[in-house]
């Protein structure tokens, strides 16, 4: 099965994870070491500064 190419960066993913506060769990395991809760807080948390930067976009 061929691999999707991911829509976050790299690096936009790592400051999420460290925001998140399970970054230490990248480092050590890889992404497929965190826990569902935290791939999905992570995508909530990418959505909301999306809608941040769009909100502000069209003041």
């Amino acid at each position: 099965m061929a691999r999707r190419r991911g829509v976050m960066s790299q690096q936009f993913k790592e400051e999420l994870a460290k925001e998140l506060g399970f970054y230490d769990v990248v480092q050590k395991e890889g992404w497929g070491g965190i826990r569902s809760r935290d791939a999905g807080n992570m995508v909530k948390r990418a959505v909301e500064i999306a809608e941040q930067k769009l909100a502000n976009k069209r003041q």
